[in-house]
């Protein structure tokens, strides 16, 4: 009996444990809410020339800003990946910050933004770099 008392204590002391790290990985502090922070990365090289400032920014207004009308942010960068072959390509870039609920909406909001990015200007992917965070103002 008593190795049955203490094979249930282990049990009960795992589940407790396991249900804390739940408890702490999804809580945020008093005052801030739990949001999804997605960081996008778009390329502007492609056959038919690079997509220029203004071709980004009516992307912003056509694709994006009816989305997320509650805000954006977003910068020119200059990044730089690995081929297959191991050369180091540069190319100029987009990023787009976007931070909104963790819900079945927005995601299909975001997937909608890399597919008409892919779609209008011909690119291959989007690097999507999707993390949760607690959000106060």
């Amino acid at each position: 009996m008593p190795r049955f008392r203490a094979s249930v204590t282990v049990l009960v002391i795992g589940f407790i444990a396991a249900g804390c790290a739940a408890v702490h990985e999804a809580g945020c502090a008093q005052g801030e809410q739990r949001s999804v922070n997605d960081v996008l990365y778009f390329g502007t090289s492609r056959a038919a020339g690079t997509i220029t400032s203004a071709q980004w920014s009516g992307f912003l207004r056509s694709a994006v800003t009816p989305r997320f009308p509650e805000g954006l942010t977003a910068w020119p960068a200059s990044g730089q990946w690995r081929t297959a072959g191991g050369a180091i390509v540069h190319e100029a870039s987009f990023v787009l910050i976007l931070v909104h609920p963790d819900d079945d909406t927005s995601e299909t909001s975001v997937r909608a933004i890399i597919g008409e990015y892919k779609s209008r200007f011909d690119q291959e992917a989007v690097l999507r770099v999707k993390s949760h965070a607690c959000v106060s103002f």
